[in-house]
């Protein structure tokens, strides 16, 4: 249903001193800040996990060496889904407005209501990170105590029991991630990047990474986690994640969290020959999921 004069009467007579409602503040992205970009050409994308070599064997004098088999392990795909809306202003609506162009005003609303669903979209891949159901390739969720491996072994990218953000959780993280192993059972060496944080644990992630010495304790102890640099790119907050209480590390495993770009976001417009309306649309496609969830590690905290 278009736009007509009935939905903008104000904006017919002269003497508003100010419209407001759409012209808030904006986020910056903060899906960026987690996820990695490709472009695609394909109606989806995949990406399989390979199976390395174990660790070699001593060799006896005289003997043959042993020769090991490497395989595939799982498929990740994303398949791309197309996002567009619109919106529609009668002629006459167009032509009796007062005050800015409504064309103006409202692409710019649909500008950010595009934003926004890529924003939800990508994040939702944490928001459902422990939920059952939504499982990546090796067909366990995101963060998982038991992702499988070639090897019969499972790597472990959450806590056993959730816990809420604080000093022993990131310690413990830290040395949990240290004992990740690729298919074959080999040390893969990974580290952490980043914090991922909702808005409510944004002051205690500054205590905790920020300051010199150890928070919550007379005692003057060094805080460890900011000596040893163990989150060098520090926190980023995101305000659209849903549980108060989850929290994430980023990590250097790469094609982990992506997001594929199939279509930019495109904005057009054209008249409508019978009706002599204006109609305005915006159109993308991209899927966004993620390939090697040791790219991230997470706990669901306590409630």
């Amino acid at each position: 249903m278009p736009i007509s004069r009935a939905q903008m009467a104000k904006e017919l007579v002269p003497g508003l001193h100010a419209l407001f409602g759409i012209s808030y503040g904006e986020l910056k992205d903060e899906w960026s800040h987690i996820f990695e970009t490709a472009t695609s050409e394909r109606a989806y994308e995949e990406e399989q996990k390979l199976g390395g070599f174990g660790a070699a064997p001593v060799k006896t004098e005289g003997a043959a060496i042993a020769y090991d088999t490497a395989q595939e392990a799982w498929t990740a795909r994303y398949t791309h889904e197309t996002v567009a809306m619109g919106y529609s202003i009668t002629m006459e609506a167009f032509q009796d407005n007062l005050y800015i162009s409504p064309a103006k005003r409202y692409t710019k609303a649909l500008a950010r209501a595009m934003k926004e669903t890529k924003e939800v979209k990508c994040i939702t891949i944490l928001n459902k990170a422990f939920t059952s159901g939504f499982t990546g390739g090796d067909g366990v969720v995101l963060c998982s105590t038991a992702h499988p491996l070639i090897s019969g072994g499972t790597n472990s990218n959450r806590p056993t029991t959730g816990i809420d953000l604080s000093e022993t959780a990131i310690e413990n993280a830290i040395i949990q991630i240290g004992g990740w192993t690729d298919e074959r059972g080999l040390l893969i060496n990974a580290k952490i990047k980043k914090l991922v944080i909702p808005r409510d644990y944004q002051f205690t992630a500054t205590r905790l990474l920020n300051t010199v010495l150890r928070t919550g304790t007379a005692d003057n102890d060094v805080n460890a986690i900011n000596s040893m640099s163990s989150i060098p790119d520090g926190f980023c907050v995101n305000n659209r994640l849903i549980d108060t209480n989850a929290w994430f590390l980023t990590t250097d495993v790469p094609d982990g969290l992506k997001l594929f770009k199939r279509m930019g976001v495109e904005f057009s417009d054209e008249g409508d020959f019978d009706t002599g309306n204006k109609k305005f649309k915006a159109m993308e496609r991209y899927s966004a999921g993620f390939s090697d969830p040791l790219a991230i590690f997470g706990s669901p905290g306590v409630s």
